[in-house]
C-alpha cells in the first residue's frame, strides 16, 4: 500500500516464496521460527532448533513484464555440531565492509552470528560455512546485541565504538567490535567467501562520560561529605535490563582498561537480578518448555574465564511489571518497552525516568525511524550551514489487533495507522554496516532499511516511509498546514454531491492559501488530473492561479510553477477550441473536383474490401470508457501533451489506446465529414503541435477505426485526403528543399505506418490516398520548374506503387486468414499479417502463414491438393484457345461448387504465384504438421497428416530434405526412446511407460512407428529418384523480393546433404518391426533380431556410411526372426476373425491387407524363407476359418508337399470335431465311423480339434479343402491313400447332410 506523495506509507521492497504447510489451520509457521534481517534488507535468515534457511535478495521479472525484489532461498542445513545436539535460540545479522571505501556504500560481505543453548557463539558465511565458534559461557544464551558507528551529529557528543553484547541468564559478554571484526575477516579470507548477521534484543547504551555536576553528585550520595572527586570524569558503558524485580534495572561499568580481544573476553555478571531479568528468548519463542533432559558433557570445552561482577545502580521497581523487550533509539536517548499488562512505556534514558506509556498493545513489538529533514526545506534560510534536523518515530505492531502505528516522539500524536496481519513480525535491525570507523564513514550513502513487516502469509516484507514534516506541528511548519490544505483539497475533489459553484470556489480558496511552491504545484496537479472536475472550473481555478503569481514580484514567484499554469491555461483552452469546432453543427458541401484515379482504384479493389469486411472480428464485450466514440476528458488530454520552452506543444506517446483516443479526439470527426477540417488542422497548427506527430495521430486513428470506415469507403477517402493535404501543406512538413527524386521524410511516414500496420484494408486506403497526394505534389512541383507537359517520374512514386501492390497483397493474404475455423477445429489465434512481418518472415513467410491457417481450418491433405489442382487446371484452361462445349460446361459447374475458402485460397495463390507453389506449401504444410505434432504427441493425426502433405511434394530434391529435416528434429530421438523401452521391457509396453519414456501413450506411440515407416519409405523413393531429376530453382515474387529472414522450409531443404541409402532401409526395418511388435502385442527385444554390426548401426546420422549387416546371418538369428515374423502373420489372421465378413479390409490397422506382403518383404530382407511363411498363413486362414483367402495365398506356395501334410492334419482335425466332438451327433455320423476303415478311424481319435481357432466349419468347404488336398498331393506320397478315405468320408457325409 502507498500513499500519495509527502504521506507516510508502507512500501513492498520484497517478496518472499512462502508455502504455509499447515493448510491455514493455527497460526502460520513463522511465529515458531526465529527470524532476522540484515541491516541492509539483502539476507534473511529463519532458524528452528538446529536448522536454518538463508534467504538473498534476487531480481526476479513476474508475469506482467515488471522486475521485483524477492528473496529466495541460498542455503538451508543444521547449524549445530556438538554432540547431543543443542537449540538455536536468537539469531543476528550484520553487513561488513572489508575495505577501506566503497563506491556504492553497499556491504562487501556478510556473517551470520547464532547463539545456542549450549553456550555456544557461532559464526557463519552466506553460504552457511562456519567461520568461528566460541563457548562464553555455559548458560543457554538469550540475546545479541550489536552496536555499530554512528556518525556523531553535534559536537561534544561521545564516539562510539563497535561491539557485540551476548546476554546469558545470569551473565552478559561484551565482545570489541574491532577484534571480532578482524577475526572474521581472516577467517572469512581462509574459507574464500563470507557474509554475516546479528540479531540483538539486549539493550546497550555504550560509553558516556558524566558531566561535573553528575560525578559530584554521584560522589556524594556514595561517599558522603568527605567523598574525593576525580579530576576527569571516568568513561564508563551503561546497561538497561527489563524483567522483573526490578522492573528496568540500569548499569554502569567503568571502563578502566583497553578494550579486551577476542580470546580475553569480559564478562560482567548480574547476580542479584532474577531468572525473569532481560527479555527471556526461551518464554518468548515458546522453545525448550519440556527440555528436562541434561544436555550430555561435552568432552574438552573450552576454558571460560571468570566473571567480573556489577551490581545494579538504580532501576524502576514494579513487583507485579515483568517486562518482556526493549528497544533502543538511533540517538540512545530513549527506549521502547513492553510488559506482560500489555503497555508499551517510553523511557527518557539519561534521566532514568518513564514519560510517556500506552495502553492495550499486548505482545507489541517496536522499532524506531529517524527521518532526516530534506534539503530543500532549509537551503534558503540563515541557518542553512548548521546540521540537519532529524525527526523521530516509534513503530508499534500489534498483532492481537492485526495494526501497524507510527507514533511521533516524545509527546507526538499518532501520525499514521495501518491494517496488516495479525502473524507479521516487526524486522527492526538497529544498528547498521560494520567495519566502519570515523574515515571511512565519510560520504558514505548507507543502503539500509530502519523498520521492515515480514508478513507470513503473503511473503511480503515491507518497509516503512514516514516524511520529516510529519514530526513538526502547524505552528512550525508551513509546509505541514499546505498538506493538511492538499488533503482538504483532496478529500473536496472526491466529494462527488457537491456544486460546481461551490467546488469551484472552495478549491482556488485552497489553491491560493498554500504557500510552499512545491506543495501548491502537486495541488495544481491533483486538481488538473481529477476527472470529476469539469473543464470550465479547471480553466477559472488555473486563470485565477496564473493571475495571482503574475501580479506578486518577481523574485517571489516560482518560475516553474508559473510555467504550469501558463502551459496548462494553454492547453485547456485548446482543448476547449478543438471541442467546440467538433460540436458545433457543420455541413461539409460536395467537392466539385473528383480524385482522379482513386475512384478506378476503389472500384477495382471493391470486391477484395467487401470480403474482407465479413470476416473482420465482430463486436466483443468491452467497457464503455475504452470505447473509440467516448469522449476524451480533459485530464487525458492534459496527460498527453506538455508545452515545451519554445512554447511549442509536444504530443507525449504512452500507451496504444491513449494515443488512439487523442486521434480519435482530434480528427474522427473531421474524418466523417462533421467538421470544419481547415479549421481544425489551423487550431493545431497555431498551438504549436508539429505536422509529423499530427500526422501520426490521424493515420493511428484511421488504421484503428477500419471496420467503420469500410461501411462508407468513398466518403471516408475523400476526407482523409483533404486531411493529408492540410496536413501537408503546414510550415515544417514536406521539406521546401525536397528533391522528388529523392525520398520524403514525410510520405516516407505515411508508408512506414502502413507497412507496419496489421488493418490491411484501412492501410491499403490510406496508401492509396498517399499515393495520390503525392503525386500531385510531385506534378505540382515538376510544372512550376520545368513547365513542360511531360509526367515526372521520381523515385517516390516508385516506391509507393510497390507499397500499393504490396498492400493489395496483404488484403487478399488477410482476408484469408480471417477465415473462422469449422466446428470441432483446433482453431487459434487468427495471424495478423502485415507486410513487415511478412517481409522479416523470410522467403518462406507467405507460406508459413498459409501453412498455419491450414492447420487451423483442419483442411485435409487430399482436400489441399484437389484445391491447387483446380489453380492448375484453370491456368492450362486459360492457355487453350478453343475447347469442347461440354468440357466448358463440366467446368463451370464443378467452379459453382467450389466453396468460399477454396476460392479465396485460390485467390491469394495466384497473388503469390511462386511464394505458394505447391511444393512449396506442401513442404510447409508438412513441416507445420510436424511442429504442432512436437507439441501434442497424443495428436497422432497431426504426423500423419504431416506424412500424407510430404508425399505431395513433386521434387524429390525437396523430399528428400524435408525427410531428413523432420527425422533429425523430431523422430530420430523417439524412435530411439521406443527402441530402447522396449528392448527393456522385452515386449509391447503399457501405456504408462510408454508415457515416461516416450512422451505418448501406447495407441499414440502405434501410430507413431507407423508414421516412421512411411516417412523412411519416403526418404528412400526420394534418394532413389535425385539422380534422375535436377534440382528445382526457387523464386520469389518481384514485390516481395526485398524479404530478409529465414529461410524457407523448401530453400532449408535444398541445402541438407545426401543420405546413405542402406541406413536409411536398415533404419526402416527397424521401424517396421517395431510397428509390427506394437500393432499385434509381440514379445520380442528388438536388437534380439539383430547382430553386432546392425545394433552399431542405429540411430547414426543417416548422412554418414555406416558399416552394415552383410553375407549369410547366423541361423540362430535367423530362426528368432522367423519365429517373430510367424507371430505377427498369426497376429494379422486373428484381427481378421469374422469369417462371413465380405466387406474390403481397411488401409491401416491391424487389419490392413498389406501386413501379409510387409512381413514377406521383411522375411526378404532377414534372410527367411518366404515359403515358409506362406505356408504358415495358409494353415492359420484355414484354421480360422478364412478358405477363399488361403486359397489365394495356397497359389504362391513352392513346396506344395509339405503344405500337403500340414493341410492333411487340418482337415483330419476338422473331420475329428465334426465326427467325433460335436455336440448334435447323427446316427448316419455314428453309422459312418463304424464303416470306416480302422486305420482313418484311429488316425481321426487321435486328432485334436482344439487346435482349431475355428473348428466349426461347413461341410462343403471341408470337401472343397480335401480336394485341394488331393491336387496338391502327389499319387506316391505316403499319405495319398489317407486323403483319398478322407475325400470319401466327407462326401459321405455331404450326401446324407
Amino acid at each position: 500500500m502507498r500513499t500519495s506523495k509527502g504521506g507516510i506509507g508502507l512500501k513492498i521492497s520484497f517478496a518472499l516464496q512462502v508455502t504455509d504447510d499447515a493448510g491455514g489451520q493455527g497460526e502460520p509457521w513463522l511465529q515458531d521460527c526465529v527470524v532476522s534481517l540484515s541491516p541492509c534488507a539483502d539476507l534473511l535468515v529463519v532458524a528452528r532448533e538446529q536448522k536454518a534457511a538463508f534467504l538473498s535478495a534476487k531480481w526476479r521479472t513476474d508475469d506482467s513484464g515488471r522486475e521485483e525484489m524477492t528473496l529466495g532461498v541460498s542455503w538451508t542445513g543444521t547449524l549445530s555440531t556438538e554432540e547431543g545436539g543443542s537449540a538455536c535460540v536468537c539469531i543476528f545479522t550484520s553487513c561488513l565492509n572489508t575495505f577501506f571505501r566503497s563506491s556504492t556504500g553497499r556491504p562487501d560481505w556478510t556473517c551470520v552470528v547464532v547463539g545456542f543453548t549450549s553456550g555456544y557463539v557461532r559464526f557463519y558465511t552466506e553460504s552457511g560455512v562456519l567461520l568461528l565458534a566460541q563457548l562464553l559461557h555455559e548458560d543457554p544464551v538469550l540475546r545479541l546485541k550489536c552496536r555499530t558507528y554512528e556518525i556523531p551529529r553535534h559536537p561534544g557528543v561521545t564516539e562510539q565504538h563497535e561491539e557485540l553484547s551476548i546476554l546469558y541468564s545470569a551473565a552478559m559478554v561484551t565482545i570489541d567490535g574491532f577484534s571480532l571484526f578482524q577475526s572474521l575477516r581472516a577467517c572469512r579470507n581462509q574459507a574464500a567467501r563470507g557474509t554475516a548477521a546479528s540479531l540483538l534484543t539486549l539493550l546497550l547504551l555504550g560509553i558516556m562520560t558524566l558531566c561535573v555536576f553528575d560525578q559530584m553528585k554521584n560522589a556524594s550520595i556514595l561517599g558522603g561529605f568527605n567523598a574525593s572527586v576525580k579530576g576527569s570524569p571516568p568513561a564508563m558503558s551503561q546497561y538497561v535490563t527489563v524483567g522483573s524485580g526490578p522492573y528496568t534495572g540500569f548499569y554502569y561499568a567503568i571502563e578502566g582498561s583497553s578494550q579486551p580481544l577476542l580470546s580475553h573476553v569480559a564478562m560482567a555478571v548480574a547476580s542479584k537480578l532474577t531468572s525473569a531479568l532481560f527479555s527471556a528468548a526461551s518464554g518468548w519463542l515458546g522453545w525448550n518448555k519440556n527440555k528436562n533432559e541434561e544436555e550430555a558433557p561435552q568432552k574438552q570445552k573450552p576454558k571460560v574465564e571468570p566473571a567480573t561482577p556489577l551490581s545494579i545502580r538504580f532501576g524502576l521497581p514494579d513487583s507485579r511489571r515483568h517486562g518482556e523487550s526493549i528497544c533502543l533509539s538511533p540517538c540512545n536517548t530513549l527506549a521502547g518497552v513492553t510488559d506482560d499488562f500489555g503497555r508499551v512505556t517510553l523511557l527518557d534514558l539519561a534521566r532514568g525516568i518513564a514519560i510517556r506509556m500506552w495502553k492495550g498493545y499486548r505482545d507489541a513489538q517496536l522499532g524506531w525511524l529517524q527521518v532526516p529533514e530534506e534539503r530543500s526545506e532549509r537551503d534558503f534560510s540563515p541557518s542553512a550551514s548548521l546540521p540537519r534536523r532529524h525527526a523521530l518515530f516509534l513503530v508499534i505492531y500489534a498483532p492481537r489487533r492485526g495494526i501497524l502505528e507510527v507514533w511521533a516522539m516524545q509527546q507526538g500524536p499518532r501520525v499514521g495507522a495501518f491494517t496488516v496481519g495479525k502473524h507479521c513480525r516487526l524486522l527492526y535491525a538497529g544498528y547498521r554496516l560494520m567495519g566502519v570507523n570515523s574515515v571511512t564513514s565519510q560520504g558514505w550513502q548507507l543502503h539500509t532499511q530502519q523498520v521492515c513487516l515480514l508478513d507470513p502469509i503473503t511473503g511480503v516484507l515491507r518497509t516503512v516511509n514516514i516524511p520529516f514534516h510529519l514530526a513538526l506541528s502547524d505552528k512550525k511548519s508551513e509546509r505541514a498546514k499546505d498538506m493538511h490544505l492538499v488533503k482538504k483539497l483532496t478529500t473536496l475533489l472526491r466529494s462527488r454531491d457537491i456544486e460546481l459553484d461551490i467546488l469551484e470556489s472552495e478549491a482556488r480558496s485552497i489553491l491560493l492559501d498554500i504557500k510552499h511552491p512545491a506543495v501548491k504545484k502537486q495541488a495544481l496537479e491533483s486538481l488538473l488530473s481529477n476527472k470529476n472536475t469539469p473543464v470550465s472550473c479547471l480553466v477559472n481555478i488555473t486563470r485565477a492561479l496564473d493571475d495571482t503569481l503574475k501580479r506578486q514580484e518577481p523574485e517571489e514567484v516560482d518560475a516553474e510553477l508559473l510555467q504550469l499554469c501558463s502551459s496548462q491555461l494553454k492547453l485547456l483552452q485548446l482543448y476547449t477550441d478543438i471541442q467546440q469546432l467538433h460540436s458545433a453543427y457543420f455541413f461539409l458541401p460536395s467537392l466539385q473536383d473528383s480524385l482522379e484515379g482513386i475512384e478506378e482504384e476503389l472500384s477495382r479493389v471493391a470486391p477484395t474490401l467487401q470480403r474482407y469486411a465479413q470476416f473482420t472480428p465482430r463486436h466483443s464485450v468491452s467497457f464503455a470508457q475504452d470505447s473509440p466514440d467516448s469522449p476524451l476528458p480533459a485530464q487525458a488530454f492534459l496527460s498527453q501533451l506538455e508545452c515545451t520552452e519554445d512554447e511549442e506543444v509536444k504530443v507525449i506517446r504512452r500507451s496504444e489506446t491513449e494515443w488512439n483516443q487523442l486521434g480519435n479526439f482530434l480528427f474522427w470527426s473531421c474524418l466523417c465529414g462533421k467538421s470544419p477540417l481547415h479549421k481544425v488542422c489551423y487550431t493545431l497548427q497555431q498551438a504549436g503541435i508539429s505536422p509529423q506527430q499530427l500526422l501520426s495521430l490521424l493515420l493511428s486513428v484511421w488504421l484503428h477505426r477500419e471496420k467503420e470506415l469500410l461501411q462508407k469507403p468513398e466518403e471516408n477517402v475523400r476526407n482523409l485526403h483533404r486531411l493529408l493535404v492540410a496536413l501537408s501543406n503546414m510550415k515544417g512538413a514536406v521539406e521546401e528543399s525536397w528533391d522528388p527524386q529523392s525520398i520524403s521524410p514525410w510520405w516516407q511516414q505515411v508508408r512506414t505506418t502502413c507497412v507496419q500496420s496489421h488493418n490491411a484494408a484501412a492501410a491499403l486506403l490510406a496508401a492509396l490516398v498517399a499515393h495520390r497526394a503525392a503525386k500531385a505534389s510531385i506534378t505540382s512541383r515538376a510544372d512550376s520548374k520545368f513547365q513542360s507537359e511531360w509526367e515526372a517520374v521520381s523515385l517516390e512514386l516508385e516506391q509507393w506503387v510497390v507499397c500499393v501492390r504490396q498492400l493489395e497483397d496483404v488484403l487478399v493474404l488477410q482476408t484469408l486468414l480471417l477465415v473462422p475455423p469449422p466446428p470441432g477445429a483446433t482453431g487459434g489465434a487468427t495471424v495478423q499479417c502485415s507486410i513487415k512481418t511478412l517481409l522479416e518472415g523470410g522467403t518462406g513467410g507467405i507460406a508459413d502463414s498459409v501453412s498455419k491457417w491450414v492447420f487451423r481450418q483442419d483442411i485435409s491433405p487430399e482436400r489441399l491438393k484437389e484445391i491447387l489442382q483446380k489453380r492448375e487446371n484453370k491456368e492450362a484452361d486459360d492457355n487453350v484457345e478453343q475447347r469442347d462445349k461440354e468440357e466448358r460446361h463440366e467446368k463451370e459447374k464443378s467452379q459453382e461448387d467450389t466453396d468460399r475458402t477454396a476460392e479465396l485460397l485460390l485467390a491469394v495463390c495466384q497473388r503469390f504465384p511462386h511464394s505458394l507453389s505447391p511444393d512449396f506449401l506442401f513442404a510447409h504444410c508438412c513441416w507445420e504438421y510436424v511442429v504442432q505434432w512436437n507439441k501434442d504427441p497424443e495428436e497422432g493425426r497431426y504426423l500423419c497428416w504431416s506424412v500424407e502433405h510430404l508425399k505431395m511434394v513433386s521434387s524429390p530434391h525437396i523430399q528428400q530434405g524435408v525427410c531428413t529435416m523432420m527425422w533429425s528434429t523430431f523422430i530420430a530421438k523417439r524412435l530411439s526412446a521406443a527402441t530402447f523401452l522396449m528392448e527393456k521391457v522385452g515386449k509391447a509396453p503399457k501405456d504408462r511407460l510408454c508415457r515416461r519414456d516416450v512422451g505418448m501413450g501406447d495407441k499414440a506411440m502405434t501410430s507413431f512407428l507407423g508414421c516412421c515407416v512411411q516417412l523412411l519409405n519416403i526418404l528412400m523413393e526420394a534418394d532413389s529418384a535425385v539422380e534422375e531429376v535436377s534440382a528445382p530453382e526457387l523464386s520469389i515474387e518481384e514485390a516481395w523480393s526485398g524479404a530478409e529472414g529465414p529461410a524457407s522450409i523448401a530453400e532449408l531443404a535444398l541445402e541438407q546433404r545426401g543420405v546413405h541409402y542402406p541406413l536409411v532401409q536398415h533404419h526402416c526395418l527397424l521401424a517396421s518391426l517395431l510397428h509390427a511388435a506394437m500393432t499385434f502385442s509381440v514379445k520380442v527385444k528388438p536388437f534380439s533380431l539383430f547382430d553386432s554390426k546392425g545394433k552399431n548401426a542405429f540411430f547414426r546420422d543417416l548422412t554418414t556410411i555406416q558399416l552394415m549387416p552383410s553375407g549369410d546371418m547366423d541361423p540362430g538369428l535367423v530362426s528368432v526372426r522367423q519365429e517373430f515374423l510367424l507371430r505377427v502373420l498369426t497376429g494379422w489372421v486373428q484381427a481378421i476373425d469374422d469369417p462371413s465378413s465380405s466387406a474390403p479390409l481397411p488401409s491401416s490397422g491391424p487389419k490392413a491387407e498389406w501386413w501379409p506382403s510387409l512381413c514377406l518383404e521383411l522375411g526378404s530382407l532377414l534372410q527367411v524363407n518366404p515359403d515358409i511363411l506362406r505356408r504358415h498363413l495358409v494353415c492359420e486362414l484355414y484354421s480360422q476359418g478364412l478358405d477363399l483367402r488361403a486359397e489365394e495365398v495356397m497359389l504362391e506356395v513352392e513346396d506344395k508337399d509339405v503344405l500337403g501334410s500340414q493341410l492333411l492334419v487340418l482337415t483330419g482335425q476338422r473331420l475329428s470335431y465334426s465326427l467325433l466332438h460335436s455336440q448334435n451327433q447323427t446316427q448316419a455320423a455314428m453309422e459312418l465311423l463304424a464303416r470306416l476303415p480302422p486305420t482313418l478311424c484311429t488316425w481321426l481319435k487321435a486328432m485334436d480339434p482344439r487346435e482349431l481357432r475355428c473348428p466349426l466349419i461347413p461341410l462343403p468347404q471341408t470337401s472343397r479343402l480335401v480336394g485341394r488336398l488331393i491336387e496338391i498331393l502327389p499319387e506316391n506320397h505316403a499319405q495319398y491313400s489317407l486323403a483319398l478315405h478322407l475325400l470319401e468320408a466327407v462326401e459321405v457325409l455331404t450326401t446324407e447332410d
